[in-house]
């Protein structure tokens, strides 16, 4: 198996207001949680549970996310800092 190298350099990471997207993208997940919750017993009826359970680990995953981003801001702005 042949080594691959690749043809051009790979681009820069697009940079962005991380947290706030992260942060949004928590609270669609957690308003799709709650909108669903009135009719547990109908998505339980109809095998479709999973949907609520969905958008609750969605928010669970978004505030783990949240936390990651702000730290790696914090680390990239102490990084420049020192440089």
């Amino acid at each position: 198996m042949a080594k691959w190298t690749p043809a051009h350099e790979a681009p820069e990471p697009l940079e962005g207001p991380v947290v706030a997207t992260v942060t949004g993208g928590t609270v669609i997940w957690f308003v799709l949680f709650l909108a669903q919750l009135p009719f547990y017993g109908r998505l339980d009826d109809s095998g479709h549970l999973w949907r609520l359970w969905t958008c609750l680990v969605g928010t669970g995953l978004g505030l783990f996310g949240i936390w990651y981003a702000r730290g790696r801001e914090a680390a990239i702005e102490r990084a420049a800092g020192q440089g």
